[in-house]
């Protein structure tokens, strides 16, 4: 189902998006933009293999990056979301051990790609670096176990809603190219579920989905509609950029 194209530069134009880079000192972020490399990141590529060493870490700069699970019968499941708040590639920090799930590009963008050495080695410094990824590692944590729990007693319509609204936080868009297909692999639903779902709210006015794109039309209704998940996990992030706004910016 995925691609594992290898990503190709692109241009810099777009500017620095990613939260965590954009939060260290400019020392710090001088020391390694030597070493960053824009990249693009394509719908449905895989960005590194499950129970492998992790060659390359990503810091988001546009487009979400989705954390998932596949079982023995081929079955596949989000765990969690990575967007321009965060970093994919984290086992790196931790020892360096074989990731458990794999990263695929949900939605497309670019991202500053980084060799896993290389922030190993900047992680070691006890830098202000390592105290943005520890505190990110504690709201993503939040953020997968509060979708555990999301997934095992909520409904698939407030799932939906839950699921587009932290897409849509990531890609500060209203309107993303999804196919109910994917959704569903996310989900860990069938599509037909999904087709119910997204058609339950697109009666109601809050989406609109056609052709693959999916339009948030009424955020408010949107957030209305989803599980209280949804509210916990962005709480937690919103500490999490609270935190980082008070380092030292670039």
């Amino acid at each position: 189902m995925f691609r594992t194209a290898e990503p190709y530069k692109i241009s810099t134009q777009n500017g620095l998006q990613n939260q965590i880079l954009a939060a260290l000192p400019r020392e710090e972020y001088e020391r390694l933009t030597t070493h960053l490399q824009l990249v693009s990141l394509i719908q449905g590529q895989s960005l590194y293999s499950l129970s492998e060493p992790i060659e390359y870490v990503y810091f988001p700069n546009h487009g979400v990056i989705s954390l998932v699970l596949t079982l023995a019968d081929g079955s596949m499941g989000e765990v969690g979301l990575v967007g321009r708040e965060g970093m994919v590639g984290l086992p790196v920090i931790w020892g360096n051990l074989p990731p458990t799930s794999q990263a695929q590009v949900q939605l497309p963008g670019d991202a500053f790609r980084l060799k896993a050495s290389v922030l190993r080695a900047e992680f070691g410094r006890g830098t202000a670096l390592q105290g943005l990824l520890l505190r990110y590692t504690k709201a993503l944590f939040t953020q997968i176990s509060q979708s555990v729990v999301c997934n095992a007693k909520h409904t698939i319509e407030e799932r939906l809603a839950r699921w587009l609204l932290m897409s849509r936080d990531r890609v500060q868009s209203d309107e993303f190219p999804l196919t109910q297909e994917f959704i569903s692999y996310m989900l860990g639903v069938r599509r037909a579920g999904v087709t119910v779902a997204a058609g339950s709210l697109q009666r109601a006015g809050i989406i609109r989905y056609s052709r693959g794109k999916i339009a948030i039309q009424d955020r408010e209704s949107l957030e209305a509609v989803s599980c209280e998940c949804y509210r916990t996990i962005k709480t937690e992030f919103e500490q999490l950029f609270e935190a980082m706004e008070a380092d030292s910016p670039l």
